[in-house]
């Protein structure tokens, strides 16, 4: 039998969010409390049996978690998480999948018109006091989306919401996925992941929105770079090591393309050396697009959910793991 509420105490384990604080606020009668480094979450793990957390997780920890009962992990991902040992000590784990897919299909859509419209440049211009005068060039203007093509490398819950939102604005979206009979989930056509490279010629963004998986990794380089057009836009919302960075940033360089929004790089943060800290046609942000105001909100309603789950002995967890 999972201990009642008044019986639990859940620890909060990140470097910056407010997981207590806004805990607090749902009055639960749980006790909690928050750390925010590893040494800490070592010395106070023995006092908890759930543990919220994702990045100051070490599976040494374990050895310090007599008590411990059930991980609700802070994001999607779950590779740290040593799965054989959590099940021979019956801790029972689940992820925080889909928690910013609002927020980050957002911000895959904001990267997209920030390039359209020319926004780095405008705000470069601010700094610098110069009003931009008119341009004869067609091919130097900002741009419309109606009528664009969008390729979407991975159409689940960010994909598909990215999809909808690209819907809007009227234009048609192409879907890669692993397994296309899971459906188009909004875009206007599916096809399998092994397809992109002829239906690249024809886009005039490829966002990425997918998982890194074995398939994935690396899935943007040198010869997928080529096969984009000169106008083309990559928008890389999933993870840093599905593109070849130095490959993007010789394309970039050499304006192969036309440039790149990207939250995510191979190694964060980017390294000072890096070439696209200074590019024109690369636009930056720094692994934000999941982190809003209502992240930590969102993972307590996964995690309330799953203690309700826990407390009735439901076998099946919300985004289950272990």
């Amino acid at each position: 039998m999972f201990p009642a509420p008044d019986a639990l105490t859940i620890c909060f384990a990140h470097v910056a969010y407010q997981m207590q604080e806004r805990f607090t606020l749902r009055d639960t009668g749980i006790k909690s409390i928050q750390v925010r480094g590893r040494e800490t979450l070592a010395a106070r793990l023995k006092e908890a049996e759930i543990l919220v957390v994702s990045g100051l997780w070490r599976n040494e920890l374990l050895e310090a978690a007599p008590k411990l009962r059930f991980i609700q992990s802070i994001g999607a991902g779950t590779d740290q998480f040593d799965r054989t040992a959590l099940a021979a000590r019956n801790i029972r784990l689940a992820s925080a999948s889909g928690v910013n897919a609002r927020a980050v299909s957002e911000h895959a859509m904001a990267l997209i018109l920030a390039m359209a419209r020319r926004l780095p440049e405008a705000r470069d211009n601010q700094h610098r006091k110069h009003w931009r005068g008119m341009i004869g060039d067609l091919s130097q203007r900002e741009d419309e989306l109606g009528g664009k093509t969008l390729i979407i490398v991975g159409i689940g819950r960010i994909g598909g919401r990215l999809a909808h939102l690209a819907k809007a604005f009227d234009m048609h979206v192409i879907a890669f996925r692993q397994n296309p009979a899971a459906g188009p989930n909004g875009a206007d056509e599916v096809h399998p992941l092994s397809d992109l490279p002829k239906h690249l010629p024809c886009a005039d963004f490829v966002a990425l929105t997918c998982p890194l998986t074995k398939e994935t990794e690396g899935l943007i380089g040198a010869e997928a770079l080529a096969a984009m057009k000169p106008s083309a836009f990559l928008i890389n919302a999933a993870r840093g090591r599905c593109v070849d960075e130095a490959a993007l940033a010789m394309a970039l360089i050499d304006k192969r393309i036309a440039g790149a929004g990207i939250d995510v790089v191979y190694e964060e943060p980017l390294a000072q050396d890096s070439p696209l800290w200074t590019l024109e046609n690369a636009f930056i942000t720094p692994h934000t697009a999941g982190e809003t105001r209502r992240y930590e909100d969102n993972v307590l309603d996964i995690l309330m959910e799953n203690l309700i789950r826990l407390r009735r002995g439901q076998a099946e967890l919300h985004n289950q793991v272990v």
